[in-house]
């Protein structure tokens, strides 16, 4: 049985992460300071005997034996990581720094919760590993960004420098159940609006493109990169390569919701990314993974979810 630390375990990845660990018989310390995260995403598993829940910031220290850390904690929509910039600037960096402190005392794997936003609006399409990124360092997303970049620099630096077993992914645009209704981000937006017979608000044209994984698709990819090969540390690309404009995501949605809604257009925020799809090669290579559920297959669930909610 391994102990396995979960940080921002109370959040909509964490919460299913958890559930997947605890199911495969592992012991599950799930750490969450509930800024974002939410106690019934996990409530269901305080009565287990290999599940523990610490109330805690990551950017504080800590020490506890475990085998596996996987580090995703921290404010992942605009509303919400904008709310307070700097501290989600040091929820990446020194939550990053405690929990790499930790995984090199106890020798434990780490795998660090990276993102697609690394790339910034990118001048690359679609995007590979090698790409750098186009990212604005003084903009109002920049606390995210850079933030996660500057992560990813620690890992690779405390693995050249502590022999530190590291793993990094990068996320792209991921949906499923326990998406919290009020995170700002398209899919739980357009859902939740279309339910309450709200105008769907789409920002700028409706033109720029993302690309979504369902949550399953990508717990499964997030297991394998930490049970890959020892000298395999990414980054690697997780996410699912169809490509979407935000139009058409609202479109399949009111066709799924029978509503009053209307489409309305309005200003685009600052730096938003015009174009986002991942290039997944790596991860097939190296994982065997790639996502096998498609976006009309993954909206039922998802809108199944939000109508339990209201």
């Amino acid at each position: 049985m391994k102990r396995i630390l979960i940080t921002g375990g109370a959040g909509f990845l964490g919460s299913r992460l958890c559930d997947r660990l605890v199911k495969e018989g592992n012991h599950v310390i799930c750490l969450d300071n509930l800024f974002t995260g939410n106690e019934k995403n996990i409530k269901h598993l305080f009565h287990h005997p290999h599940f523990e829940f610490l109330l805690k910031d990551v950017t504080e220290p800590l020490d506890v034996a475990v085998d596996e850390i996987y580090n995703a904690a921290c404010p992942a929509s605009p509303p919400h990581y904008q709310k307070s910039p700097t501290f989600t600037t040091k929820t990446c960096v020194l939550g990053m720094i405690n929990m790499l402190e930790l995984a090199t005392r106890h020798q434990a794997k780490i795998l660090q919760f990276s993102t697609s936003e690394v790339y910034g609006d990118p001048l690359i399409h679609p995007q590979p590993e090698k790409y750098r990124g186009h990212v604005n360092p003084i903009g109002i997303r920049a606390c995210y960004d850079e933030g996660k970049r500057c992560a990813e620099t620690l890992c690779f630096d405390y693995r050249r420098e502590f022999v530190t077993r590291i793993k990094v992914i990068r996320i792209f645009n991921t949906y499923g159940p326990n998406m919290d209704s009020m995170d700002g981000r398209v899919v739980s937006n357009f859902i939740m609006q279309a339910l309450k017979g709200e105008d769907i608000t789409v920002y700028g044209d409706g033109s720029q493109t993302r690309s979504f994984c369902y949550v399953d698709d990508l717990v499964e990819g997030i297991i394998r990169m930490m049970n890959s090969r020892e000298d395999f540390s990414g980054p690697v690309n997780l996410g699912n390569p169809g490509e979407f404009t935000i139009k058409e995501l609202a479109e399949l949605i009111l066709e799924r919701i029978p509503s009053k809604s209307k489409i309305v257009y309005k200003k685009l925020p600052k730096d938003d990314p015009m174009q986002r799809r991942p290039v997944i090669d790596l991860a097939c290579r190296e994982l065997g993974w790639e996502p096998s559920i498609e976006l009309k297959d993954g909206l039922a669930p998802t809108i199944s979810y939000f109508k339990e909610y209201l």
